[in-house]
């Protein structure tokens, strides 16, 4: 995905949806809300930066994110959980069309979310507990000094996501084929999902 250092920017790289994202910054702005850029994409935060919404638009919608959505009420129905079973507080609401977006509405969540986040209602991350390193990973570092030294210089995140990586894959072909991929990642000591982290 493209990164963007401005919302300006962001919007013009979007013709589809310029308009559609001019009167979703427009909602976000007069709500009061501190515009920036995360992530290549516009958020909206409070005063004390905390994130509230951010905007985003892709080929056949554009859409509005609550990063505590989780606790609006939504008596409309209209926030969806784009990862069901991973995403514990972001919702999304998308619209297909310009006129699709009920701004009177929307105002109305946005400020409910605004509430929520200045009475310091937000879902915190849950931390992971320890995780287990697949057989297929273990065998590989046991046998390659080096690399098992480069892992553990990783930080346990790092080391976690690769070990969930190879862990997620069903057939043994599809863990091997992993395993190819990341070892030279890792005698880089660059992480799993480092190219889309900022």
């Amino acid at each position: 995905m493209e990164k963007h250092t401005s919302v300006d920017a962001y919007i013009e790289a979007k013709p589809q949806w310029t308009t559609a994202l001019k009167v979703l910054r427009s909602i976000a702005l007069a709500s009061g809300l501190t515009e920036t850029v995360k992530w290549g994409v516009p958020v909206y935060t409070t005063k004390n930066g905390k994130n509230v919404i951010g905007l985003g638009a892709f080929k056949s919608y554009v859409g509005v994110w609550f990063y505590n959505g989780a606790l609006l009420k939504d008596e409309a129905n209209m926030l969806l959980n784009a990862q069901e079973g991973k995403t514990k507080a972001l919702r999304q609401w998308r619209f297909e069309s310009l006129e699709a977006i009920p701004q009177e509405l929307l105002k109305a969540y946005v400020d409910e979310a605004i509430q929520n986040q200045l009475a310091g209602k937000e879902i915190k991350p849950v931390k992971k507990v320890a995780f287990e390193i697949p057989s297929e990973l273990e065998t590989v570092l046991n046998e390659d000094v080096v690399l098992k030294e480069k892992f553990k210089e990783l930080t346990a995140y790092k080391q976690r996501e690769y070990a969930e990586h190879i862990s997620e894959a069903k057939r043994e072909a599809t863990k091997q084929n992993r395993l190819k991929k990341i070892i030279p990642m890792i005698q880089s000591g660059i992480g799993l999902n480092d190219k889309y982290r900022k």
